[in-house]
């Protein structure tokens, strides 16, 4: 196998245009793919989704696809749980979070 040759200090072939990467809000993941980046069972994910905690939007065929947003979501949930907060209980505090972020923005367009 022969490589491409070039003037030095080339970097090889490039490529057309950037691969653009989806927003925060894409749904992207799949429930196996949530589960192994953040080492929770995916009964686990479908239970969030059966509780309205969570509601991933649908593919065509059904599957459930989760964007960055909610992964960090579950995330946070997941640690609060593992601090031993109920699921209610983390939903809530996360809510509260939210609520003093928006708060917070406000009072920073004040000032």
């Amino acid at each position: 196998m022969t490589t491409p040759r070039g003037k030095p200090g080339d970097r090889g072939p490039r490529l057309p245009t950037p691969v653009p990467f989806p927003n925060d809000n894409a749904p992207v993941y799949t429930v196996g793919q949530v589960a192994d980046m953040l080492g929770v069972p995916a009964a686990f994910l479908r239970r969030l989704d059966s509780l309205d905690v969570i509601s991933p939007s649908r593919s065509e065929g059904g599957q459930r696809r989760y964007s960055r947003l909610e992964i960090t979501r579950i995330f946070a949930l997941t640690e609060l749980i593992g601090e031993g907060m109920t699921v209610a209980g983390a939903q809530r505090i996360l809510q509260l979070q939210g609520e003093v972020a928006d708060l917070q923005r406000q009072l920073d367009e004040l000032g």
